[in-house]
């Protein structure tokens, strides 16, 4: 259901930006982290579902999964979080914290001229 709810989203914004473009839109990117992921098969099929007979039928979605980020509390390094070694990778201290998810964003649409 989430994945509906975003390519509603999506397909609003892309419609819009579609019109003034006069043009097809055939790719759109996206990224969110992974705390907010997205699964990429049942957002294709979303949208497939949604735009059919609309300007954005055929529009491709990629999707671009961001890593957790943590920052150590000792060395204030930021770093990309790996559950399988919960560690700062510069100091090696287990004392840090996670930093917000990345939001999901809508990258970058590419057109067709019609």
């Amino acid at each position: 259901m989430h994945e509906t709810m975003v390519a509603q989203s999506l397909l609003a914004t892309i419609t819009t930006e579609a019109k003034k473009q006069k043009a097809r839109p055939i790719l759109a990117k996206i990224s969110c982290g992974m705390l907010n992921d997205v699964n990429e098969e049942i957002l294709s099929f979303a949208m497939e579902a949604i735009t059919k007979g609309t300007r954005c039928e055929g529009v491709k979605i990629e999707v671009e999964h961001k890593p957790i980020r943590g920052k150590c509390n000792k060395c204030k390094k930021e770093f990309a979080f790996e559950v399988a070694s919960p560690v700062c990778p510069e100091c090696g201290s287990n004392d840090f914290n996670l930093l917000p998810d990345e939001p999901l964003v809508l990258e970058e649409i590419e057109f067709e001229r019609e």
